[in-house]
């Protein structure tokens, strides 16, 4: 689970906060003004965010960036755009809608992925470099394009019913592999020739594809990997059968609807069988790779040496607290244990695993004190050579390693979690860290294949996404997309009417520290009694509080004449494992403790009328609202549910138990977090909200709610979207979603003002 309620715009956040003074405050002064940014403008086409390039990449000489960016009058479908290194503009490499003018319906694997993905554009979504640097491959329309960088032209590779998905470039450029029907295929780029690699999938078997759970809560949407020479591919075999078939309506736009079957692992029931098989494509010939002496476990991850002589696999128990690095030798299948790591909380997954030339690896790990992630380096045979890292912080991502002068550059928080730099260290551990980037925000890069530049992009509370390429001193060389906000800029018109939060600290009940931001309204008035908002996800694997671009919730709140706050409470993400495992077995405990918390502080400014806070969350800040409303009734004025789990009986396996252990191991815990154990405390009016066509957090969530609260007599609103999934998406719906959580927040926070 994670968050997902689309908003497509975001906004700058600029303008300086009026000081809280101490005088009495006064309800009595004169209604706000029409708001500068409506709704409808919000979420319109060209994004107020501005340029936005994603998916930022060099080309494999090194001579181009290429990224995505979406259309000026149409922001939801994007197009492949490229900048030459050594100068001039940026220019469209490729057009979308010249590919395809009407761009086909999604298949239902293409529809999964792209929801498990959380993209929620069309168009030109993903693309990939062909090892020369000569062309890039471009799924679009259901089938694969190569493209001719210089010339321009696209070769289309298929032209078949059936969608293809997970389409990429072998290693060496000789090859684009896909899934089709279940099945993995590949094509000869120089024949032309198409060959099937797997004949076996269909039904409730597949081959080359990750199950639900691998996409959704391991972030893996694969299930195939290509060795470095091209040789082999360890290939997936998942085998559906055991998992429950749940019966879930599908409600269409249309108004129609469909019975959909769905294989759904519900906490505490059986998984997908996952096998990996390496196949030899010179010979034919596939070899079993024994993952575990169980079949219930996860496949992880699959990486292969620079050589291509081991096929690392990360496997992971079934309560995920144990990960086990297998190392196969890819012409026998046989595997030895490379690393074993065990916790008594959980493991979180990575990309880090970096096989380097010289046969040794860069990983990353939290087995240290405080659960903090950081960087080693480790021998061919596994063993420990260097502690790169280490410290009462932690590394957010390795980003490119220099083994010819032993650096290695990395993302992470040093000095403070709001803010996210690039960094630079000894690849021997011999000094610490030095920072190279500037400013009070969050940075994300991506090096180049030598190392010796990069692609930064930053954004901070009052400065929307700014991307150039850099030296790896930190040395702008030239911008690829600046994002002025100038006259010309979607968002110049509304610029000066923006709100920067004010960000601070609170304790929890035993001590520990907890973050929180704070935006005041458009009108702020130090006289007055504002109604406030506040926002909560709650749950791990989310950060809320940072000095990074927070989009266009608050503004429009702010805007709106509403004080909006938000903290992230103990287990949330980026402060180390151990702050996380606050919620281990209880989810739904501590960080209503800590919401409270930050309830109480908010209701003690002056210039909050405690009488008129509303609460509102989405997916597990959905849960959120309901459990932190129940627990603490009256406490709230009003409260906004979207797409709530409301038993975690009914969530999937691979987020639930990492979590909560179990359900026969954990009984009591399951109990006490369910929404319905503590539905006898109901009194803070709620609307609830949920997608109709949700896969994620099926409707029968909130269906089981609505119907006990109606067995109650229970008053509540709902609002309920046809067609949709776990977020809300396109601008129709979106303004509508908006207009409708305002309208009740109004209603309940401000009618009588």
């Amino acid at each position: 689970m994670k968050y997902r309620l689309i908003a497509a715009t975001s906004v700058l956040l600029a303008a300086c906060q009026p000081a809280q003074d101490d005088t009495a405050a006064t309800q009595d002064a004169a209604p706000a003004a029409e708001p500068a940014l409506s709704i409808e403008r919000a979420f319109a086409s060209p994004d107020l965010a501005g340029a936005r390039p994603r998916s930022l990449t060099f080309s494999p000489d090194g001579s181009r960036v290429t990224f995505l960016r979406a259309k000026e009058e149409d922001a939801s479908v994007l197009d492949l755009w490229a900048m030459d290194i050594d100068g001039g503009e940026p220019y469209r490499l490729v057009d979308a809608r010249v590919l395809a003018p009407e761009e086909q319906e999604l298949s239902e694997a293409a529809r999964q992925l792209r929801e498990r993905a959380r993209i929620s554009e069309s168009g030109i979504v993903s693309y990939d470099w062909d090892s020369q640097g000569e062309a890039i491959l471009v799924p679009l329309d259901g089938d694969v394009f190569r493209v001719d960088v210089e010339s321009g032209e696209a070769r289309r590779l298929m032209e078949t019913p059936q969608y293809e998905t997970d389409a990429r470039i072998s290693p060496q450029g000789n090859f684009v592999s896909f899934v089709r029907d279940q099945n993995l295929y590949l094509i000869d780029l120089e024949t032309g020739e198409e060959t099937a690699l797997t004949t076996q999938g269909g039904g409730l078997v597949s081959w080359g594809m990750a199950e639900f759970v691998a996409q959704e809560e391991l972030d893996r949407r694969t299930g195939y990997w290509w060795s470095p020479d091209e040789r082999y591919l360890a290939i997936a075999r998942v085998d559906e059968s055991p998992v429950d078939n749940i019966e879930r309506m599908e409600i269409a736009t249309d108004g129609s609807a469909a019975v959909v079957d769905q294989r759904y692992p519900r906490a505490g029931t059986d998984n997908a069988i996952v096998e990996l098989f390496i196949l030899d494509r010179e010979t034919g010939e596939r070899r079993q790779v024994e993952l575990a002496g169980t079949d219930d476990i996860y496949l992880a991850r699959v990486n292969w040496a620079s050589d291509s002589g081991t096929a690392y696999i990360q496997v992971l128990s079934r309560m995920q607290n144990e990960l086990t690095i297998l190392a196969a030798d890819p012409a026998t299948g046989e595997a030895r244990d490379w690393l074993v790591e065990t916790t008594d909380v959980w493991i979180n997954l990575t990309n880090d695993f970096r096989a380097l030339a010289d046969g040794t690896v860069i990983w990353t790990s939290e087995d240290t004190p405080g659960g903090y992630r950081h960087i080693q380096h480790r021998a061919a045979d596994g063993s420990l050579i260097a502690q790169v890292t280490a410290g009462d912080w932690l590394v957010n991502e390795v980003d490119a390693v220099d083994t010819e002068n032993g650096v290695v550059y990395f993302t992470g928080w040093t000095e403070t979690p709001l803010e996210r730099h690039v960094y630079s260290v000894p690849l021997d551990g011999s000094a610490d860290p030095v920072q190279i980037t500037q400013g009070e925000g969050r940075w994300s890069a991506t090096f180049a294949s030598d190392a010796a530049t990069f692609i930064g992009t930053y954004d901070d509370s009052d400065t929307p996404a700014q991307t150039a390429l850099y030296s790896v001193d930190g040395e702008r060389i030239r911008w690829i997309e600046e994002n002025a906000v100038v006259e010309g800029h979607p968002y110049f018109d509304y610029a000066a009417d923006h709100i920067v939060p004010q960000f601070g600290t609170l304790t929890a009940a035993d001590g520990t520290t907890l973050y929180y931001q704070l935006y005041l309204p458009a009108d702020f008035d130090p006289d007055r009694q504002y109604p406030a908002v506040q926002y909560l996800y709650g749950g791990p694997h989310s950060q809320q509080v940072h000095r990074g671009w927070q989009g266009v919730r608050p503004q429009l709140f702010a805007q709106r004449g509403y004080v909006y706050f938000t903290i992230d409470n103990r287990g949330a993400w980026n402060r180390g494992r151990e702050f996380e495992s606050h919620i281990q077995r209880r989810m739904g405990s501590v960080e209503v403790e800590d919401q409270l918390v930050g309830l109480d502080y908010l209701k003690s400014l002056d210039f909050v009328d405690a009488d008129r806070v509303g609460i509102w969350g989405w997916s597990y800040g959905g849960y959120m609202t309901l459990m932190t409303t129940l627990q603490a009734p009256g406490a709230f004025a009003a409260g906004v549910s979207g797409a709530p789990v409301t038993d975690w009986t009914l969530y999937d396996t691979a987020y639930t138990e990492r979590y909560m252990d179990h359900p026969d191991a954990n009984f009591e815990g399951y109990q006490s977090s369910s929404v319905f154990a503590h539905l006898d405390n109901y009194e803070t009016p709620l609307l609830l909200i949920h997608g109709m066509a949700d896969d994620n957090v099926i409707f029968a969530n909130s269906v089981r709610l609505y119907s006990e609260m109606q067995e109650r007599r229970y008053p509540f609103e709902m609002m309920t979207y046809p067609g949709q999934r776990h977020g809300v998406r396109g601008e129709a719906r979106q303004v509508h979603l908006w207009h409708t959580i305002f309208d009740y927040f109004d209603r309940k926070l401000k009618d009588g003002e």
